[in-house]
Formats: C-alpha cells, sequence, structure tokens
C-alpha cells in the first residue's frame, strides 16, 4: 500500500489572485510554453497552473515537478504548484537557478544528482519557461551524452529567451563547455567540477541594454 498523500489546504482566493494578476499568470494561460526535452523522461514548461499540471500529468504520466524557482511563501503560484502536485501525488523538488547569473558549480551538481535519482517522467519549470528552463534542459542533455550545440538549442528564441540580455550568461556557460571540449573532450560533469570557473564567466560577459530593457521592464521576466 502506497503512503497517503500529504493534506494541504487548497489554495485561498488571495493565492489566485497572486497567482493570476502579480505573478502574471495570466499571460500563461495561453501560453504554455510547452516542449518535449526527451518524450517520455522529461518536459519543460513555464510554471503551470493546477488544471494544467492535471493535463500534463494525464498526458505524459508525469511524477515529478522540479520548480527552478525554489520556494517562495508569498508567491500564489508557488502555493497553487505545491497543492496541485500533493494533490495528484506528485513529488515536487525544488531546485533554484538564476536567470542573470552564472551558474553556481554546486547548484548544478545538486540538479544532476536530482536528475540521477528522480522517479520519471518530469516536468521541469520556472515562470515563463525561457531561462532558467532553458538551462535545465540542456543540462539533461549534456548528461545524457549529447552536444553542446544540442543544450544551446534549449535556450533558443522559440521559448522566448534573448540571448542579447543579461538572461544570455547561461548561452555562455554552454558555450564555454564547448570550447573547453573542443580543446580537450571530458565528460560535462567533470568539467563542471574541475574547470568551470563561475566567476570567470561572470566578469567576461556583457549585455546589450536594449535586450535588458526589453527583458526586465517589458516581458518582466524575474
Amino acid at each position: 500500500m502506497s503512503p497517503p498523500r500529504p493534506l494541504l489546504p487548497p489554495p485561498s482566493r488571495a493565492a489566485w489572485l497572486n497567482s493570476l494578476v502579480v505573478d502574471h499568470a495570466l499571460l500563461r494561460l495561453p501560453w504554455r510554453n510547452w516542449g518535449v526535452v526527451e518524450e517520455g523522461r522529461l518536459y519543460r514548461s513555464n510554471h503551470p497552473l493546477p488544471w494544467q499540471l492535471r493535463q500534463a500529468v494525464a498526458r505524459h504520466g508525469l511524477r515529478t515537478i522540479i520548480n527552478l524557482r525554489g520556494h517562495r511563501a508569498a508567491c500564489g503560484s508557488d502555493q497553487l504548484g505545491r497543492w496541485a502536485a500533493a494533490e495528484l501525488g506528485l513529488a515536487h523538488v525544488d531546485a533554484p537557478f538564476e536567470s542573470r547569473g552564472a551558474p553556481h558549480r554546486e547548484r548544478v551538481l545538486r540538479l544532476a544528482e536530482i536528475y540521477r535519482t528522480m522517479q520519471e517522467p518530469a516536468l521541469i519549470h520556472c515562470k515563463s519557461g525561457a531561462d532558467r528552463t532553458g538551462l535545465a534542459a540542456g543540462i539533461w542533455l549534456l548528461l545524457q551524452g549529447c552536444p553542446p550545440e544540442a543544450a544551446l538549442a534549449q535556450l533558443g528564441l522559440r521559448w522566448g529567451h534573448i540571448r542579447q540580455s543579461r538572461t544570455g550568461i547561461l548561452d555562455a556557460f554552454f558555450a564555454l563547455y564547448a570550447e573547453a571540449a573542443r580543446k580537450r573532450p571530458k565528460p560535462f560533469l567533470d568539467w563542471v567540477r574541475e574547470d568551470y570557473d563561475e566567476a570567470a564567466l561572470r566578469a567576461g560577459f556583457r549585455s546589450r541594454g536594449w535586450a535588458d530593457r526589453l527583458v526586465d521592464r517589458v516581458l518582466r521576466r524575474e
């Protein structure tokens, strides 16, 4: 017999209002930004609302949700997501990343361990599904032995990612590994552990002002 699901109180009206208005979930009603990273194993999207998650579970048999935003107690979307995951009997894992900073070594290694031990299929999401989700999807592909070009494709404009903005530091992370791998082939995680210089990546990256204004002020990305 499986253990009983944890009982969480239904989300309040305030949580719904915060999600739909403050967290811009109204915009995510028609725009799911859904994608298949690897069929039957890993999927990607923006932050799903409860019925969107229920539909994804019915269609793809999801067993794990990986929240790349991390725990946000004051965020209505966070409250709705945790409640929906509990109601559906899904494992809910927080694996926070930044969208505008060089990926932290320990967070990359922790995500790799989550991927290794999680119940599949899984869904990864951030807020918009454009930047942190693309990073996490690319990391998955590198761990499966795919080339860096496949990882970079997970950060394309098709997902709403704008590499000329500060979020382009995520592209630079994959490009840095690609350059290192051309010079001396090495498995991705070994490179992360032994060679990746987070400070140098941060110091060397430059964004474009127009792109930062578009992403931060117009699109209001997290």
